[in-house]
């Protein structure tokens, strides 16, 4: 679903948060139901968030990149944990405990949102599907998933709500471009759902949940299915055209369509408001951590969360430090935009479009400008 990947690309990466993208394979890691899939395509595979996870196929992160602008893309994402909610309290609980609004939630809708400490700071932030009156399914981040778990259970006893943890009942695919919903129409039962809904259904014979979701910036759809049939479906969506993406291209995506990442661009040690998020937290709901969030609101924050384009060389990098005072969180190069990319915290007077920045890569001086969202536009790049 979107989020969590990694922000360094190629045979060695970056940490994110408390994790570590190599280029070597562990035997300690988990592996997904995809795995040998990957493995008969050629894929380079690193240690991610406990898992063993693509990282790039043969062709290479900007070749994997433009396929997904351009035709479509399938990324294997069953990394990602899933925790399931059912009961007449279930809505009450999630209001509780997601920064967002649930009770404007159908049936069938998806929603983003955040949980919150009660300081305000960002324990992960989330996508969550309404499948029924009283069930909801959330998506966590991969390297969240089991303290997430654990600090929902710990808000549950006084809500009516079975609250399960079944990240090992799915797997996920991501099939992401232009043309990703043909592929995927062309072997479903019935028409896809639209963007930001979800719902059962069929796909290429196997029973699924088919959310319009995704974390490139391009259309496309997210399917949720046993790891048993994951396999099977993955080599059919590949036959009819999606191109084998690793993390480090759904990375590069991402960035240039500005979606966070957690553990660089959020934490527990930054709020919603300053990470420019503050559209999905409605306070009146009382979620945990509202009270600092409506502070902070009020206030302004001391720095914000902006998007920038270097002007010159160089590519930055999650860590270097931006004159003047500030961070870069998440850094690349953009294969569309064909220069340095990346996000950073600076000095809220500093933070609008169009101010000049300099930033130290690795001891020299490259310059880079704030920008809108997203970094890439086809309307106006491409």
């Amino acid at each position: 679903m979107r989020r969590q990947e990694i922000s360094r690309l190629g045979a060695r990466g970056r940490t994110r948060g408390s994790d570590s993208l190599v280029g070597v394979s562990s035997s300690t890691q988990k592996r997904t139901s995809l795995f040998e899939c990957h493995r008969a395509a050629g894929a380079k595979t690193g240690a991610f968030a406990g898992w063993e996870m693509p990282i790039q196929y043969a062709e290479g992160i900007s070749s994997e990149h433009l396929a997904v602008r351009r035709t479509a893309g399938i990324f294997d994402v069953s990394h990602m944990g899933e925790v399931d909610f059912e009961g007449p309290g279930a809505e009450a609980f999630l209001q509780r405990v997601y920064s967002n609004d649930i009770s404007k939630m159908a049936i069938g809708s998806a929603q983003y949102s955040m949980l919150c400490a009660e300081d305000g700071g960002v324990l992960d932030d989330l996508f969550t599907y309404r499948l029924g009156a009283e069930r909801y399914l959330t998506v966590t981040n991969a390297a969240n998933h089991d303290s997430d778990v654990a600090w929902l259970r710990s808000h549950a006893d006084d809500f009516d709500v079975e609250l399960r943890d079944v990240h090992d009942e799915y797997a996920m695919i991501a099939v992401q471009g232009p043309v990703a919903r043909e592929i995927v129409q062309a072997v479903a039962d019935t028409p896809l759902p639209a963007r930001m809904t979800a719902a059962r259904g069929i796909v290429f014979g196997r029973d699924a949940i088919v959310c319009g979701t995704g974390y490139t910036g391009e259309d496309g759809v997210e399917l949720l299915v046993d790891p048993g049939d994951a396999p099977a479906l993955w080599d059919e969506i590949v036959r009819r055209g999606a191109v084998p993406a690793g993390l480090a291209a759904r990375d590069t995506l991402r960035l240039e369509a500005c979606f966070h990442l957690y553990g660089n661009d959020l934490s527990a040690d930054r709020g919603p408001i300053e990470a420019g998020l503050g559209w999905a937290c409605k306070e009146d709901t009382h979620f945990i951590g509202a009270d600092a969030v409506r502070a902070q609101r009020a206030a302004g924050p001391a720095q914000r969360l902006v998007p920038f384009k270097l002007t010159g060389p160089g590519i930055p990098r999650p860590g270097n430090a931006v004159v003047g005072g500030g961070e870069v969180t998440s850094g690349t190069h953009s294969p569309c935009l064909g220069i340095g990319i990346g996000m950073a915290y600076l000095p809220s007077a500093g933070a609008t479009v169009g101010e000049h920045i300099e930033i130290d890569v690795r001891g020299k001086a490259r310059h880079a400008v704030v920008a809108s969202k997203p970094l890439y536009d086809k309307e106006t790049d491409g």
